[in-house]
């Protein structure tokens, strides 16, 4: 092996509740991959540990190394276990319940079993002031000092970490926030302070205050984290400055992560959105729906007409996470721009289960890493996705993570009989097989949330299947949904993060600006465009981005006169006028008859917030095409059960190299280092000019029908 030129490499980093991925792209667009097991004690020494291990085998100097991108659930995983830091809430007098009351809104209308999430502030921890501002951001009541000191007296007493402070209307006037900000800092040191006029400084009382809490509630946490891993860098003898993923799909520093965590609840599956959308216009698919399938949970997103959906509304902690409007009040509102994804808790580690009542119960809870499936060894009884789909045949137990985590079949057999099979009266093989079509239905629930209730039909669309066990369960979904392409791609397994390394650096800044449209004031809504331009200018330079390098693009919400929400209309122009406003309008109308199903053309319309995104071209190396070997298997035979109708079957199994690019009619097995790709019978198969594998399932087929 010769050694690599120690200039522009760049490492990605997606750390997921099961598996570490790693990949480091050299100057030449070739990139070396790793997976291995997180390190559940301290994720970030999964990093430095599985770095230090690539390095040393592509013989590539650590000092060689000039980025470090990273995508983790840290922030996720604190939310969702009750994790975060003990935090308080200072707001306007008569405020306190705000996160209680909500927006009087269930997931389930009729359940009558339903609770609302535990919100993240205890009562006796939101704590008011005596101040007002009116919705014009005229002051009503000025800030009453000793009311203030009251509360940080009560935030010392409890011993609070973090405060989240959110005054009703600041984001017309921040002036008494900002002096509260100001007297946190200076009486409690140390303790970490959330603004909203700095987290959200945009209408709806409730997504604000909730959204500034999850800002605060995770500080502490993920400002711990990032300095961990900042200082193990540096304890490599690496000076490569952190970047960490947002929810948007843009890349942030390290430092700014940790003032502003609620922008990273969705880092790793975002990347994974990025990846698809690189790919997509290198195929010239403009109409894509991405599905991650990894060890704890599945996510779902769509990119269409070649840009993936983005969202403003999200909820973080309901059974399944999603930016619905059609389906809400299960979790936490954050009110910050992200991916359109949904994610369910359904991943190959998902623990299954018979229910009191009979029914074959897969996730939401998940094994990890630890103790992990049965067949791991590992310490785990419980059986999961991964043991179904060993005892079906589809998994090779030789060759997980290219052979570097073993497998025992018999203990994934015994498991699945005494937990599942025998229950249900059913034979191992169709008990496993219900597994797996249990596990598909609960993730198509994710697709169709971002298909079907978008109003979107996913027969429209090609599935995009990553993540360790996405190749594994695409087919038969996408069959099920009525989808005729399946695209996996190279190095499935660690596809988000690869697509960590294809994100570009970005910031999002918005402001309400209520007005009619036919009462715009062009000169003050350029002002505040002009103001965006110039902090973002700023924020780039101080984290090294030129500003010849840096793209913005302004966008406007609208909304019909009397509506609650708004969309937001992308301007293609550098300054509004009546003109551009006019083409605007247009678009919106178009945008709510194809979000809605109807339009209003006649009626008034609002600008109710304008918005801009900041971008940085990238200058270092990204990744385009796998150069590591990770070695090839052998092509043999084995059983594989594809269910009661098609019974067990003879299948060959190959590696991707070895496919063909004419078509090959199924049932096939491609095996390689970080996935395996399932192709059922009634499905064709071929390698494309890129090296991705493409199923087509337009040949008409009875077999599997779940769904």
């Amino acid at each position: 092996m010769t050694n690599h030129n120690p200039i522009g490499y760049r490492l990605g980093a997606d750390i997921g509740g099961t598996f570490t991925d790693l990949v480091i792209a050299a100057p030449d667009g070739g990139y070396w991959t790793k997976k291995l097991s997180s390190t559940q004690d301290d994720l970030s020494r999964g990093i430095i540990e599985g770095m230090g291990t690539l390095l040393s085998e592509q013989q590539v100097a650590v000092e060689s190394i000039e980025e470090i991108v990273h995508g983790t659930t840290v922030a996720t995983n604190a939310v969702l276990e009750g994790k975060g830091a003990k935090t308080a809430l200072i707001t306007t007098e008569g405020f306190r319940d705000v996160l209680e009351l909500r927006r009087m809104r269930v997931p389930s209308l009729y359940s009558l079993l339903y609770a609302p999430p535990k919100p993240l502030v205890d009562r006796h921890l939101r704590l008011e002031v005596k101040e007002r501002v009116g919705a014009d951001g005229e002051v009503l009541v000025p800030l009453d000092m000793e009311s203030l000191h009251e509360a940080i007296k009560v935030i010392r007493e409890e011993g609070a970490e973090a405060v989240a402070v959110c005054l009703l209307h600041s984001y017309r006037y921040p002036d008494h926030e900002r002096a509260i900000g100001e007297e946190l800092q200076r009486t409690l040191p140390g303790v970490f302070v959330s603004l909203s006029v700095d987290v959200l400084p945009e209408i709806r009382e409730y997504e604000r205050t909730s959204t500034t809490v999850v800002n605060a509630s995770l500080g502490p946490i993920v400002k711990s984290y990032t300095d961990s891993l900042v200082e193990r860098v540096k304890g490599a003898r690496s000076e490569a400055p952190v970047r960490i993923m947002q929810s948007n799909g843009g890349i942030m520093s390290a430092q700014r992560a940790a003032q502003t965590p609620v922008q990273m609840l969705e880092s790793g599956p975002a990347a994974g959105v990025i990846a698809a959308d690189v790919l997509g216009k290198r195929l010239g698919l403009e109409n894509i729906i991405t599905f991650d399938m990894g060890g704890t949970t599945a996510k779902a997103a769509l990119i269409e007409n070649g840009s993936p959906s983005y969202t403003t509304d999200y909820e973080i902690g309901a059974g399944i996470s999603l930016s619905s409007k059609l389906v809400t009040g299960g979790g936490h509102a954050v009110k910050v721009p992200v991916i359109d994804l949904a994610e369910v808790g359904a991943g190959g580690g998902s623990i299954v289960r018979v229910d009191p009542g009979g029914a074959l119960r897969v996730g939401p809870n998940s094994a990890g890493s630890f103790p992990g499936p049965a067949c791991y060894d590992t310490g785990g009884a419980d059986p999961t996705v991964t043991d179904a789909n060993l005892v079906l045949g589809y998994i090779n137990p030789s060759y997980l993570a290219g052979g570097e985590v073993a497998l025992t079949p018999s203990l994934a057999e015994s498991s699945m009989r005494s937990t599942v099979a025998e229950p249900l009266g059913l034979s191992l093989l169709d008990a496993a097989h219900g597994v797996h079509a249990v596990a598909n239905v609960n993730m198509i629930r994710a697709i169709r949330a971002v298909s079907t209730y978008r109003g979107r039909d996913p027969r429209d669309f090609a599935l995009l299947a990553f993540g360790g066990s996405g190749p594994i369960h695409a087919a038969d979904m996408a069959r099920s949904l009525g989808i005729g392409t399946v695209v996996v791609p190279p190095s499935p397994g660690l596809f988000s993060a690869v697509g960590l390394l294809q994100a570009r650096p970005e910031r999002h800044f918005v402001r309400t600006y209520f007005t009619n449209v036919s009462d715009a004031d062009f000169e003050g809504i350029n002002r505040v465009f002009d103001e965006f331009v110039d902090r973002s200018t700023a924020s780039m330079n101080d984290e090294g981005y030129d500003q010849a390098d840096i793209e913005w693009l302004r966008a406007v919400d609208f909304r019909y006169t009397g509506q609650a929400h708004e969309l937001t209309i992308p301007m293609s122009a550098n300054t509004l006028d009546r003109g551009v406003l006019s083409e605007l309008v247009s678009s919106f109308h178009h945008e709510h008859d194809r979000t809605y199903g109807h339009k209003a053309e006649d009626e008034p319309t609002e600008i109710v917030n304008l918005r801009l995104t900041a971008t940085s071209r990238l200058h270092g190396s990204v990744p385009t095409h796998s150069a590591h070997d990770h070695g090839s298997i052998d092509a043999h035979r084995r059983n594989v059960y594809f269910g009661p109708v098609a019974g067990t079957l003879e299948t060959e199994v190959i590696d991707r190299p070895a496919l063909s690019t004419s078509p090959t009619s199924g049932p096939l097995i491609v095996e390689e280092y970080d996935a395996t790709t399932v192709i059922p019978p009634g499905c064709s198969v071929h390698l494309d000019e890129f090296n991705n594998i493409i199923i087509d399932l337009k040949i008409p087929s009875p077999i599997v029908g779940e769904g």
